[in-house]
């Protein structure tokens, strides 16, 4: 089966910005360049392009033309949340559970107006110096409303292994990571901070692969002084 003359035009430009032809940010060719350097229509131009966009190697300003992505594509970037502090020492603290409906939280896990959730709060320590406080929120199904005490939830992921076979170590997440100054007042006060000291809002939801249903959302602050990441990238 022929391989569509659209496709052959962007595997050979993906090539061209994945060798370092393109620095980021640098303007791209124009439609008429590609049509003339290739010989074909413009229609066929547009869709190479527009698989380009949509596969993150460039982008497209109405009027300016098409730009090569400040993304790093062609690259696989490994992300480290650098501990800064002996693990051995660290303790975890379930300050409460809780059972609700909020909308709010309804529509961060993808359920339905009349579900419930869970909401697990806890608090991270180490050598008795609090640095993470964070709020879990779990559809209903994946709490056991006869735990025997608080602290069986101190590892929410080994719950979800034991009680369910669900390894959310290897399901798909999005995390976002956010400077909270100054921090709010009831996270502060649980951090034992001033709210004039910033914290960092650490925003994770977790879904299933194979289902893509969401099993958690969680909501973290954590004291700048704690928090350090790292970034590699490494050439696919």
């Amino acid at each position: 089966m022929a391989i569509p003359k659209y496709q052959i035009i962007k595997d050979e430009l993906k090539q061209q910005i994945i060798s370092g032809k393109f620095e980021n940010g640098d303007k791209f060719y124009t439609e008429a360049e590609l049509a003339d350097m290739f010989k074909v229509s413009s229609i066929t131009v547009i869709r190479a392009l527009n698989d380009l966009v949509k596969d993150g190697f460039i982008i497209r300003h109405q009027g300016r033309g098409s730009f090569v992505s400040r993304a790093r594509k062609g690259k696989l970037v490994e992300f480290s949340d650098i501990e800064l502090f002996p693990i051995c020492n660290d303790h975890v603290e379930v300050l409460s559970i809780q059972r609700g409906n909020d909308p709010r939280f309804l529509s961060k896990l993808e359920l339905p107006d009349k579900a419930y959730y869970y909401c697990i709060e806890r608090l991270r320590n180490t050598e008795d110096v609090p640095y993470i406080y964070q709020r879990t929120y779990l559809p209903e199904q994946y709490v056991n409303s006869n735990f025997p005490d608080l602290s069986y939830y101190n590892s929410i992921y080994q719950r979800f292994k034991l009680d369910y076979n669900i390894h959310m170590n290897e399901e798909d997440f999005t995390e976002t990571n956010e400077i909270k100054f100054p921090t709010p007042l009831a996270e502060a006060e649980k951090l034992h901070i001033s709210t004039n000291e910033p914290t960092v809002l650490q925003i994770r939801v977790t879904k299933r692969k194979d289902t893509q249903q969401v099993l958690e959302y969680v909501e973290s602050y954590k004291k700048w002084n704690f928090y350090k990441i790292e970034l590699v990238s490494k050439n696919l």
